[in-house]
């Protein structure tokens, strides 16, 4: 399943701390599991049920991992250290920032909809308890946390600002 998952997702190479990078995917391979998912199914699950944009679900995280990543190194290049940011914990809380869709949402009759746990729970908890069990550090599961509203009424790190707004950036930009 690893190598299915960095095919999908080969933004994980570029986590260059190994143990986090295994906890990323270790936590996909979780995730997948409890959803009753297959790795070759994110490219169908849409990204949002809010609307039909036909961009999937790793279209999106995808997305959202490079201008993450595209934020940071804009970062580095004009502010050098001045504005620190952790590129791995960045990586990592981009890549899995919707980890908890996987399941917050089911297919049944070829309908994606919300599932009994996503009925519960929104993805951002789900998502942070799937990364928490997996043992990433507390800074990925706080992005994880904070990346949607439910994060709003609480200070985000540098790194959980940079992955929240680029994944409002892909949200409202896609029709």
């Amino acid at each position: 399943m690893t190598d299915e998952l960095k095919r999908l997702l080969p933004e994980v190479e570029w986590i260059e701390d190994r143990a986090l990078r295994e906890g990323v995917l270790a936590t996909y391979t979780r995730a997948l599991a409890e959803g009753g998912w297959e790795p070759e199914d994110m490219a169908r699950i849409p990204f949002t049920l809010l609307k039909a944009s036909g961009v999937s679900y790793v279209e999106h995280v995808r997305a959202v991992t490079r201008i993450a990543r595209a934020a940071c190194d804009t970062f580095q290049d004009l502010f050098g250290g001045r504005v620190p940011l952790n590129r791995d914990v960045l990586l990592a809380g981009a890549l899995l920032h919707d980890v908890g869709k996987l399941v917050e949402v089911e297919e049944v009759g070829g309908v994606f909809r919300k599932s009994r746990s996503g009925k519960a729970l929104r993805h951002p908890f789900s998502g942070a308890a799937l990364a928490y069990a997996a043992g990433l550090p507390p800074e990925v599961v706080h992005i994880i946390a904070v990346h949607s509203k439910e994060g709003d009424p609480y200070p985000r790190s540098p790194e959980g600002a940079v992955v929240h707004h680029a994944d409002f950036i892909t949200f409202d930009a896609i029709p």
